[in-house]
């Protein structure tokens, strides 16, 4: 990095996604350019800077010179998806005063929070990047934990006033602040967008034009819709701020005055805070250093299981060697901004304490407040292809302009006159209504999905994007099956076999199987109920013992003063010597893929360790008492869709100080097996249904679980998944972490498995092995799999951004619980949770089944051909009037006020917006809509309009002609505004036929949409509009000076004009209905268009040698492998070695 360097790249975020990257262009200010600026923008009457808010590239390119960044003033930022932003720089001193200049000699050093004299800084999107004079860039601002180590943290003592001042410069205030900006400002800022300027164009041009009705109509429309604008931006501005805004009373360690209670508001990183025995909403991110904290995380997780939060271990006081603290790896130290402390326990008097780490916007929520307050823009083709129209009509516009100023000077007319007309059929051809008619569908499908399928949606234009989903990705427990699990046996093993399964406890032989199930859990009581997990919940619950926390003094005083839970058998006495008492937890972690604790029981000698977790870790871990018959006993239960969860335990010869110091590395082995416990996770009702009606519907569905293999591959075949011709090719890593492909039968693939139909069932450790080293081997994985288990978080993001990649339309579907980062990524994201973490996905339902998929599909399916229908409704309308209105410019007429009234109002408005009420099909379609308006079959039907529409418009112009009561308009002896006449009427009587048959052909009903006749608003109204617009031609007389219609019009030519608009419905309707649309020439086309498709996932659909090409990249992944661990030990142990730094990660994963 030099000097001179004017433009840099930076990342939001220290990962590898490219999407986080911006670039930085740095700019100061010119006063040449200004001053030449200065002149266009007082002659264009304010255009000029009105393209500047529109367009800031455009202003800083005008008014300002790119500069190194080190001498800039404002930073012109480039996103990922071509978005433009432009930013102020600051800089302020210690005392938080405003500068002009940076002193050379005040450098922030980024690896300290307090020594720095001045900050140069701009801020994006509630980010804070600083600027570092050494490398001469500006970077994001660390937290205040960024290399902390816990000894450190142990050692803090709360901030001083002075610490306070300056950290709160730099961080700023602990508020995640949602502004609810002025409404005269939202006013203000509605006006200036494109849309509403034009519009004011507009009204200005009719008014100057004498159209005095029209334009107050319009005018008086568009402030009732900005006022619901205005109101509905407001609303939810003020429920974001509300869900934002956590605001309490906290004590704090200041200075020393010791702990005194302050305003949430004013801590900075570094305070140290008391968390209040009873329990409050976290008000930051804070590191628990003392006491143990019972938190509801539902807020950011979607799961309303307590969670239990412990301090942060002090190497100081456990001799350890000192540990760098990372937020990820300790987020069971860590008690997170948004959620709910129930309740706190500490030993004796002394305090639960904790450090600040993070505040404001820094915090977890605060990111999940950024990611609703700036979310990733939507690309998608129908909303391109729009914009491209709109510059066809644009074009349009201006051949009319052209030609009807050149008539116009042919006649003669004044320069002003002149203008106003040809500016005229610029408002004519691009309809200022477009943008509102364009999500009239959209408000009607979420009405409906909030109405009939109680399914909520926070962003409406993703409900046109589901209308395209292809590709649907479910969760496994709590989507497709119950949340509840059903105890059905209990198999004890003795050293050599297995013994006979058992279904109540008292048949158990084991004492140490029934201490296992009864004692590792984390359950605890709050309020006296019983809570925690639902299978721990269940397998304690089975045992029939008791659990109870501590209360009295004398019970406390049972275990060295320390107070722990403690389990009990039903029929003992609360000092029984069969009691136990929890002395520590090592909480289920899904990477790990188990969970343990130490107890002892009441007067014991020794300790002992209880473990379960899955069958293979379980077994991997065990010394002894392995079963000859396991596998094959545990794949008997697997195959039938049972989960299976193994017990094991280790007596541990340790006192209790080194029980607490040990890692969990250090207990967690040589364990003595114990037995198996089956579980029945049932489909529910609305599953298996609701998943042939997708495939039906060519839509591809697959499964991402954290089960294991063949519990999650016996789901899939149960709901319909899989059908039993397909084989499932298992993919999943050896003892040695090697890739292997496998039958079900656990023997090697054959040829003869991928000459038949297949579908490869993955676990999440062998998809990011294949993800990480062969992009050929991913994508076929990706298209050809059905079933991913062990899947953690991070690798369901991976799956779905991997299928988007594809060019798949990709829909997820979990319970909000470690799905948060794929429901994001998809296209379509349906939470089943209604925890406030589902405003991180498109929709949430509010009934806890799969049925929202196909309702969202379909209404989505529906809104598109809504949407499709109603653009080119409106191109089809705008070029109607724009050629009648043309044909009246050639002998100087027009069409009147009253005219346009109804033909905008009565006819175009009310058509539109009822016709966009039709309810989606019931039957999902094999097609989705087409999504692009560049196609043969859009433009070839409004092509086919045009044509009409010349033609008709052209007889009918001709026909009056002949009429034998026919006199010439002359535009010289009729005053301005007074457009009654022959040519008039017969322009005006065909149009509105024209503008009828439009709207009832652009309305088609199947297979998106339920057929017209049950639309009963529109067809009521269009049997009214059609009578009156036949009223109105055949009997003029009552509405000749309302219509400006010409009097002496002979009947039977007026009835011909009737006959013009009945031939034009009809060929339109065959033509578009018998041609255009045909059910069998568009499924006969999508087929084809299916087969010479170009997308990835096509392409890979239709190669041969799978098997080969997957070997070879397998192959090469195990060779990489191979070489990069210079020999994996053969023990399973080593997976538990693999991920020893994240034992502590699985409530961050799950964030």
């Amino acid at each position: 990095m030099t000097e001179c360097d004017t433009t840099v790249r930076i990342k939001l975020y220290d990962d590898d996604d490219d999407d986080d990257e911006l670039v930085i262009i740095g700019h100061r200010s010119s006063p040449i350019r200004t001053w030449l600026c200065i002149l266009p923008c007082i002659l264009t009457v304010g255009i000029v800077p009105l393209l500047f808010y529109w367009i800031p590239r455009l202003y800083l390119k005008c008014m300002f010179r790119t500069c190194s960044l080190s001498e800039a003033t404002k930073v012109l930022i480039k996103g990922h998806y071509s978005q433009v932003w432009v930013k102020d720089i600051y800089i302020v001193n210690r005392d938080g005063n405003r500068m002009e200049r940076f002193p050379s000699e005040g450098l922030l050093a980024l690896t300290s929070t307090d020594s720095w004299s001045h900050l140069r800084y701009f801020n994006y999107q509630k980010i804070k990047f600083l600027w570092n004079e050494q490398v001469k860039t500006f970077e994001r601002l660390k937290g205040f934990e960024n290399g902390m180590y816990a000894s450190i943290l142990h050692s803090l003592a709360g901030t001083t006033s002075e610490q306070h001042k300056i950290r709160t410069i730099l961080y700023g205030d602990n508020i995640i602040g949602v502004p609810i900006t002025p409404l005269f400002k939202l006013f203000i800022k509605e006006v200036l967008t494109p849309f509403y300027i034009f519009q004011v164009f507009s009204f200005s041009l009719w008014y100057a034009d004498g159209y005095t009705y029209y334009a107050s109509c319009i005018v008086f429309l568009s402030v009732v819709s900005m006022a619901v604008s205005l109101y509905q931006t407001r609303k939810n501005q003020r429920n974001l701020c509300n869900t934002a805004m956590t605001s309490t009373v906290i004590p704090a360690h200041r200075g020393t005055d010791g702990f005194h209670e302050i305003n949430s508001a004013d801590l900075v990183p570094g305070d140290v805070i008391e968390i209040p025995r009873q329990g409050c909403m976290m008000p930051c991110d804070a590191v628990l250093l003392t006491g143990s904290a019972i938190v509801n995380e539902s807020m950011l997780t979607g799961e309303s299981i307590p969670v239990t939060k412990t301090p942060l271990p002090n190497p100081t006081s456990l001799g350890h060697a000192d540990l760098e603290y990372d937020l990820s790896q300790h987020a069971r130290h860590t008690l997170f901004c948004g959620t709910k402390v129930i309740q706190t326990r500490f030993y004796e008097s002394h305090r639960v304490k904790a450090v600040v780490v993070r505040t404001g916007f820094a915090t977890l929520k605060g990111e999940l407040i950024r990611s609703i307050l700036y979310p990733k823009p939507v690309n998608f083709k129908f909303n391109r292809h729009t914009y491209g129209y709109i510059g066809v009509l644009g074009c349009i516009a201006l051949i009319g302009f052209i030609y009807a100023v050149f008539r116009m000077v042919e006649f003669g007319y004044d320069t002003g006159r002149i203008v106003r007309r040809a500016l005229d059929l610029v408002t004519i051809t691009v309809p200022p209504a477009l943008p509102a008619a364009m999500t009239i569908g959209l408000v009607y499908a979420q009405l409906r999905l909030r109405k009939k399928s109680n399914v909520y949606c926070i962003s409406p234009q993703s409900i046109n994007i589901a209308g395209s989903i292809n590709c649907c990705v479910f969760d496994k427990t709590g989507t497709l099956t119950e949340d509840g699990l059903d105890l059905m046996e209990v198999v004890p093993s003795n050293p050599t076999r297995f013994e006979s399964p058992v279904a109540e406890p008292e048949e158990v032989a084991s004492r140490d199987l029934i201490l296992a199930m009864a004692a590792c859990h984390s359950l605890i009581r709050i309020d006296g109920q019983l809570t925690g997990d639902p299978l721990d919940l269940k397998l304690f619950e089975w045992t029939k013992w008791q659990l109870e926390e501590s209360g009295t003094s004398e019970e406390e005083n049972r275990f060295d003063t320390f107070a722990p839970t403690t389990v009990r058998p039903p029929t003992s006495s609360p000092t029984s010597p069969e009691n136990y008492g929890i002395m520590r937890q090592f909480p289920f972690s899904s990477k790990l893929q188990r969970m343990s604790v130490v107890s002892r029981g009441l007067n014991a000698k020794h300790f002992v360790l209880f473990t379960k977790g899955s069958p293979e870790i379980i077994r991997s871990l065990c010394k002894e008492g392995i079963p000859a018959d396991f596998l094959q006993v545990q794949d008997t239960y697997t195959k039938r869709g049972l989960r299976v969860i193994a017990m094991a335990y280790r007596k541990l010869s340790m006192n209790y100080l080194k029980v607490q110091r040990a890692t969990r590395e250090e207990l967690e082995w040589e364990l003595t097996f114990l037995g198996l416990v089956v579980l029945e996770n049932r489909l529910k009702p609305q599953t298996k249904p609701v998943i042939e009606t997708l495939l039906k519907a060519n839509i591809r569905c697959s499964m991402a679980t954290g089960d294991n293999l063949l519990t999650a591959l016996s789901v899939a075949r149960e709901c319909g998944l899989m059908t039993p011709k397909e084989q499932g090719v298992l993919i999943d890593t050896d003892t040695s972490g090697m890739l292997q492909m496998t039958t079900e039968n656990n023997e090697p693939v054959s040829d003869g498995v991928f000459a038949s139909p297949f579908r490869f069932v993955v676990t999440g450790r062998a998809l990011e092995l294949i993800f990480k080293n062969s992009e050929v081997a991913f994508h076929q994985v990706c298209v050809r799999g059905t079933v991913f288990a062990r899947m953690s978080p991070d690798q369901k993001q991976i799956l779905v951004e991997g299928l988007q990649h594809l060019g798949y339309f990709v829909g997820m579907c979990g319970d909000g619980a470690n799905d948060c980062g794929a429901l994001k990524a998809a296209h379509m994201g349906i939470s089943l949770s209604e925890a406030e973490a589902s405003v991180a996905s498109s929709f949430t339902s509010k009934t806890p089944d799969i049925s929202a998929v196909p309702a969202v599909i379909r209404e989505g399916r529906a809104a598109l051909a809504t949407s499709f229908g109603v653009f080119k409704y409106m191109a089809a309308y705008s070029v109607t009037q724009h050629v009648s209105v043309l044909f009246l410019y050639w002998i100087g007429s027009g069409l009147g006020d009253f005219q346009f009234l109804y033909i905008d109002l009565a006819l175009i408005t009310a058509l539109v917006f009822l016709a966009a009420r039709a309810e989606a099909c019931r039957k999902l379609s094999r097609y989705p809509p087409p999504s692009s308006l560049i196609s043969v079959r859009p433009i070839m039907s409004l092509v086919v309009q045009l044509v009409l529409m010349i033609a008709g418009l052209t007889a009918a112009y001709l026909i009056s002609k002949s009429d034998p009561n026919f006199e010439q308009y002359d535009h010289e002896e009729k005053e301005e505004g007074d457009y009654a006449g022959f040519e008039n009427t017969a322009v005006f009587s065909c149009s509105l036929y024209m503008y009828i048959t439009q709207a009832i052909i652009y309305s088609k009903g199947k297979p998106y949409r339920k057929r017209m006749y049950t639309n009963v608003l529109f067809l009521l109204y269009t049997f009214v509009v059609v009578a009156f617009s036949t009223l109105i031609i055949l009997y003029p007389e009552p509405f000749n000076d309302f219509f400006e219609l010409e009097p002496d019009s002979d009947f039977w030519y007026r009835l011909i004009y009737v006959d013009i608009g009945v031939l034009y419905f009809f060929l339109s309707w065959l033509i578009e209905d018998g041609i255009i649309e045909n059910t069998c020439w568009r499924q006969r086309f999508a087929h084809r268009k299916t087969q010479r498709s170009v997308k990835p996932y096509r392409r890979i659909e239709r190669a041969a040698n799978t098997k080969q090409s997957l070997t070879d990249a397998f192959n090469e992944i195990n060779q990489t492998l191979q070489s990069e661990s210079n020999g994996v030990s053969e023990s399973a142990v080593d997976v538990d070695e693999e991920f020893e730094q994240s034992d502590e990660n699985d409530e961050m994963s799950r964030l």
